[in-house]
């Protein structure tokens, strides 16, 4: 099976050529077929030790997993954002993702507190695949994901002031010393 370029969503491009052909039924895809889609959409992949595909980002990484019995199976698509958050912000950082959760669809985003008390976010979704689904659908949900997925990280950004922080902190690197008020 392979993927058809014309069925890559472009969102808010012109629209293309409509797909045509394809498989006439449900098909379950694999980790070559996200490989594919990958390569298509022009990101760079790697397959880690635990045989997981991901994308790797600047601030996040982006894995494609599939997990479950075979007329179970699940495909998930999982994003791991890498900037830590201070426990004692946990809270606002909370009512700030809840906020997202309940204006979008994807990636539903949940908090993972670390050992050493730094926070880190994980988006994620999810499709039952074990039976079989569209190609079209399977490669629209994907593509959906991953920019869903890019876009809350500038969301994030944007709602907590992050940005700010960061040029702040390349003054910091410029001769003062975090916390110096000389």
């Amino acid at each position: 099976m392979s993927i058809d370029p014309s069925s890559i969503p472009n969102f808010g491009a012109q629209p293309g050529p409509q797909p045509t052909g394809g498989p006439a039924g449900p098909v379950v895809p694999d980790q070559d077929l996200v490989k594919q889609l990958l390569e298509q959409m022009e990101l760079k992949y790697v397959v880690d030790d635990e045989g997981d595909l991901a994308a790797p980002w600047e601030e996040f990484r982006t894995y494609f997993m599939f997990r479950g019995e075979e007329d179970q199976q699940v495909f998930s698509v999982r994003t791991f954002y890498d900037r830590p958050h201070s426990i004692d912000d946990k809270l606002a950082l909370l009512e700030t993702i809840d906020d997202w959760n309940r204006r979008t669809l994807w990636p539903k985003v949940y908090t993972h507190t670390h050992d050493d008390g730094a926070v880190r976010l994980i988006g994620e979704a999810q499709m039952l695949i074990g039976t079989g689904v569209a190609l079209e659908h399977f490669v629209s949900s994907t593509v959906s994901w991953v920019r869903a997925s890019i876009e809350f990280d500038k969301w994030l950004v944007e709602q907590l002031g992050l940005e700010k922080d960061a040029d702040a902190a390349e003054g910091d690197d410029e001769g003062d010393a975090p916390g110096d008020d000389a």
